[in-house]
């Protein structure tokens, strides 16, 4: 799948995401866009070339799971993650 490839490459990331924990995570502004109106709205609204969006509440393992989620379409999760995986979903829609 082409996002694998971009993702696992590190090519043309546009966005810093910056979790509770200290951790921050690279992507690409259209695929965060393409999928969740949360984002989507944000990234319209701040037009910075590579901006930084903390969320605040959000956990590193979380957040991985949630991008790994919108760039292949799938992921797993054990079960006792799964109601904060849903969680963290809902809130970036």
């Amino acid at each position: 799948m082409a996002f694998r490839e971009l993702r696992e490459e590190k090519d043309f990331f546009d966005v810093t995401l910056a979790c509770d924990d200290d951790n921050q995570i690279q992507a690409h502004k259209v695929i965060l866009s393409a999928c969740s109106p949360f984002f989507r709205n944000i990234l319209r609204r701040n037009s910075h070339q590579h901006p930084l969006l903390y969320l605040k509440g959000v956990k590193y393992k979380e957040l991985l799971s949630v991008l790994n989620f919108m760039y292949m379409g799938e992921v797993s999760i054990a079960q006792e993650e799964l109601n904060t995986f849903l969680s963290v979903a809902e809130d970036l829609r």
